[in-house]
């Protein structure tokens, strides 16, 4: 389903409710979620940088006493 094909369906079925006041927010909605859709995502969603220096575990290890 389309962000435009929902849109038009929640406004409908809004208006069918008497709930008219809320195409506004509907609207918002959809720009907004097109707008994440859309987004250039540079970040790795596993939080994984590749980079040494952004691995937590390297810096506990340093930190943490040898308790064997």
């Amino acid at each position: 389903m389309t962000i435009r094909t929902w849109l038009d369906s929640a406004i409908q079925d809004a208006d069918r409710r008497g709930l008219t006041s809320l195409r506004p927010l509907l609207e918002t909605l959809a720009r907004s979620t097109s707008a994440l859709r859309t987004a250039d995502w540079n970040d790795d969603a596993s939080g994984d940088s590749g980079h040494p220096a952004d691995d937590d575990s390297v810096a506990d290890r340093e930190r943490a006493p040898d308790v064997r």
